[in-house]
């Protein structure tokens, strides 16, 4: 089978696209899955109720050093959900779930060209301030206004071999849903429960963390020093 191409401000990107070196900084919250329902209703998807009235919200900064779109960084904002179709709740309906991208601003246009042509994902142009002196913090920063800031606290080694695992994200745009698959690997790991302080700013994405009653204890946070990823191309599914 040829593989599918795209052409992304003159240059053609053949799928998949290739993350060769990146690295990840990540915290998981708890939140009131009606809120974040509220939120993403417009993907008609559903979030994962994986306890009773909670859904898990993930906020992750990912610093892409080498691949097929470049080196640049991204901050995401992802609610948990499950499969189109799905209504499984409980903790275990996590194991199916896949992360709706609601928020994605990046510092470089090719990967916003290439994130919103080929997937559908809501990337935007932001700045961001990076600071790694005695623990790692960023601020995100978009149209001059302050999205989030984050400072995270060294977790503990967390010892695994390094093995590939196959996820699904969602994305929403011009009316369509779409399914993209993907595949990572991570090495490197430090995780710790909570350890992680967020700031909020004007912006409007930040009242929309806040009305998930962010700030707030992270469940967890993790970073992963190396990070390898695949991406397909994406599917319609609404």
């Amino acid at each position: 089978m040829t593989a599918s191409q795209h052409t992304i401000a003159g240059t053609v990107i053949t799928m998949p696209v290739r993350i060769r070196s990146a690295n990840q900084h990540m915290a998981m919250f708890s939140v009131d899955a009606d809120a974040a329902q509220h939120l993403i209703d417009y993907s008609g998807l559903r979030v994962c109720r994986y306890l009773p009235g909670r859904a898990i919200v993930v906020l992750m900064l990912m610093h892409y050093i080498d691949g097929d779109l470049g080196k640049y960084y991204e901050f995401g904002t992802s609610v948990m959900v499950n499969p189109p179709g799905s209504h499984a709740s409980g903790p275990r309906a996590l194991q199916d779930a896949g992360a709706f991208i609601h928020h994605l601003p990046v510092d470089q246009s090719f990967t916003l060209e290439a994130g919103t042509k080929i997937w559908g994902y809501p990337k935007v142009m932001a700045d961001f301030t990076i600071r790694e002196d005695r623990q790692f913090a960023f601020e995100c920063t978009v149209d001059g206004q302050k999205v989030i800031g984050m400072e995270f606290r060294r977790g503990l080694p967390f010892r695994l071999t390094p093995r590939q695992q196959a996820q699904r994200s969602y994305s929403h745009r011009d009316g369509v849903t779409r399914e993209t698959a993907f595949e990572h690997t991570l090495d490197g790991v430090h995780t710790r429960f909570g350890g992680v302080r967020v700031t909020l700013g004007d912006h409007p994405y930040a009242k929309e963390l806040a009305s998930l009653g962010l700030p707030k204890r992270a469940l967890l946070s993790s970073s992963a020093d190396q990070v390898q990823m695949t991406f397909g191309d994406a599917r319609e599914i609404s």
